[in-house]
């Protein structure tokens, strides 16, 4: 599975690890994801998103409900 946020769209980047020498070799920036269960008021259910800490603050903030229809209107995930 891929590593994207399906609320902010975070994904990996790329980058380099530098050591004292200032040698340089690749590296992966990856997300802080985690698999959450948000409670969906208006169904009586729950619905499992893979969501970065910063996507967490996000809903708590606006709400889940608003942020599925953002997801649904958007299909950008």
């Amino acid at each position: 599975m891929s590593k994207i946020c399906q609320v902010t769209g975070k994904h990996p980047l790329y980058g380099n690890n530098r050591s004292h020498a200032m040698n340089a070799t690749k590296r992966r920036f990856i997300p802080n994801l985690h698999y959450h269960r948000f409670w969906i008021e208006s169904k009586k259910c729950f619905i499992t998103l893979r969501v970065s800490a910063k996507g967490m603050r996000i809903i708590d903030k606006k709400g889940i409900e608003v942020i599925l229809n953002y997801i649904k209107i958007n299909k950008e995930f």
